[in-house]
C-alpha cells in the first residue's frame, strides 16, 4: 500500500514539488470547546474498543459531518474516502456555529458506536429472535401481499362438491318432534316454466331454523314438478317458481309441529303417522321436514324417489286429485296412495312409485 505524505497549505518547495509538513504531536484530551458543548452528564469521549466499526463495516470517521454529503462520494462506489488532512477548522459564523456542528459530528459519533455494538452482537451471536420490529412488520406485509396474490380456491381442497343427485340420495339429522318457530323465508330465485302448458305458479317457503338446505328443496321441486313423468307429462302443465308476488299456492317446508298447525286449519291430523298434507283451506302444501329429511320405512334408503313421491302426492291434492290404491299384486302404487303409511294392503302388495306417469 503506498505511503500517504500529509502537505502543508500553499507552501512547496519549487514548482509543482509539495514541502513535507512536520506531523503535529498529538492532542493529550479534547479540546476545551468540545468540552464546552455538552452538559457534565454527556460523556462522549469514553475511550471505545480498538476496531468499533460502523453498521456499514467502516472505520468511525470522528471527523464526519451530521448534515453534509458528497454526491460524488455517492456515485463512485468502490471508492476509497480520502483521509482528514487536519482538524476541522472553526466556521467564521461565530463560536455559537462551531459548537454547533461539533456537537452534531460528537451525536454522531456516539450513534455509531451504538449502532455498531448492536450489529455486532447480533453477528455474534446469530439470535434469530434479535430481528427488528421493522424486519417483522416487513415480513408480515410480505406475507399478506403473497397470500392476496394467491387464488382462493372456492372449495376445500380435498373436499368434492356433491352433485344434485348426491345430495336428494342423502338423509338429514332432524327430530321427530320438533316443533319449529312458525316463521318462514321464501327462497330466493326464479325458475321459468319449461313447457307451454297450462301454467301453475308456486313460491318455496322454509320455515327459519330447519338447518335443511333450501336451495335443494327447491331445486328439487321444480325438476320433479317438470319431469315428464310428473303432472307435467305430454305438456299439458308447467310450473314456475316465483319470489313475490301471487302465486297459485305455496309449497313449504316446516318442522313436524308448524306442519301439523298449517294442516289443522284445514281439518287435517297429521300427528298420527307424522305425515305432510295439502292445507287446501290456505295456500300452503306443507311438506313435513322429517319426512323430507329422514324419509320412511316403506322406501328405506330410496330417499330420492320417495322426496319426488312427496312432491308429486301433496300437490296432485292441490290439482284436486284424491287418495287411491293398488288393485293388483305386485303393481305400482298410484302416487296417489298412501305411500308413507302403508305398501300393502287387503294381502296385496304394491311396489313404491314416486310418479303419477311412470311409464313415460
Amino acid at each position: 500500500m503506498r505511503a500517504r505524505t500529509e502537505f502543508g497549505h500553499g507552501a512547496s518547495a519549487g514548482p509543482g514539488v509539495p514541502i513535507p509538513r512536520q506531523r503535529q504531536a498529538p492532542v493529550a484530551g479534547p479540546r476545551q470547546e468540545y468540552l464546552d458543548a455538552f452538559g457534565e452528564a454527556d460523556d462522549v469521549f469514553r475511550p471505545r474498543a480498538a476496531g468499533t466499526l460502523r453498521a456499514s463495516g467502516a472505520p468511525v470517521d470522528p471527523y464526519a459531518t451530521a448534515t453534509r454529503r458528497d454526491p460524488d462520494a455517492e456515485t463512485a462506489h468502490g471508492a476509497e474516502e480520502p483521509p482528514p488532512t487536519g482538524r476541522p477548522a472553526q466556521a467564521k459564523g461565530g463560536k455559537g456555529r462551531a459548537f454547533t456542528g461539533i456537537a452534531a459530528a460528537a451525536v454522531t459519533t456516539v450513534l455509531a458506536v451504538i449502532v455498531a455494538g448492536q450489529v455486532t452482537d447480533v453477528q455474534d451471536e446469530g439470535d434469530a429472535r434479535s430481528q427488528s420490529a421493522a424486519d417483522q412488520a416487513r415480513d408480515v406485509r410480505d406475507s399478506a401481499s403473497r397470500t392476496d396474490r394467491r387464488p382462493t380456491p372456492s372449495t376445500p381442497a380435498g373436499v368434492a362438491t356433491l352433485t344434485y343427485e348426491q345430495k336428494m340420495g342423502e338423509k338429514y339429522p332432524l327430530s321427530a318432534e320438533l316443533k319449529g318457530s312458525g316463521r318462514f323465508d321464501a327462497v330466493p330465485g326464479i325458475d321459468q316454466a319449461p313447457g307451454a302448458g297450462q301454467k301453475f305458479t308456486y313460491r318455496v317457503d322454509i320455515e327459519q331454523g330447519l338447518g335443511l338446505d333450501g336451495e335443494l328443496f327447491a331445486q328439487a321441486v321444480q325438476k320433479t314438478l317438470n319431469d315428464d313423468r310428473s303432472w307435467a307429462h305430454n305438456g299439458a302443465r308447467t310450473f314456475e317458481r316465483v319470489y313475490s308476488g301471487k302465486p297459485d299456492f305455496v309449497i313449504t317446508l316446516a318442522s313436524p309441529g308448524t306442519t301439523a298447525v298449517w294442516c289443522a286449519k284445514s281439518g287435517l291430523d297429521t300427528t298420527v303417522d307424522n305425515v305432510s298434507c295439502d292445507s287446501a283451506a290456505t295456500e300452503r302444501v306443507m311438506i313435513n321436514a322429517y319426512r323430507w329429511a329422514q324419509g320412511s320405512k316403506t322406501y328405506g334408503d330410496k330417499i330420492h324417489a320417495y322426496r319426488q313421491m312427496l312432491i308429486n302426492h301433496e300437490v296432485g291434492h292441490r290439482l284436486g286429485h284424491s287418495h287411491v290404491t293398488c288393485d293388483k299384486d305386485g303393481d305400482l302404487a298410484p302416487v296417489m296412495q298412501q305411500q308413507t303409511k302403508f305398501l300393502d294392503h287387503d294381502g296385496i302388495h304394491c311396489r313404491a312409485n314416486p310418479w303419477p306417469y311412470p311409464g313415460s
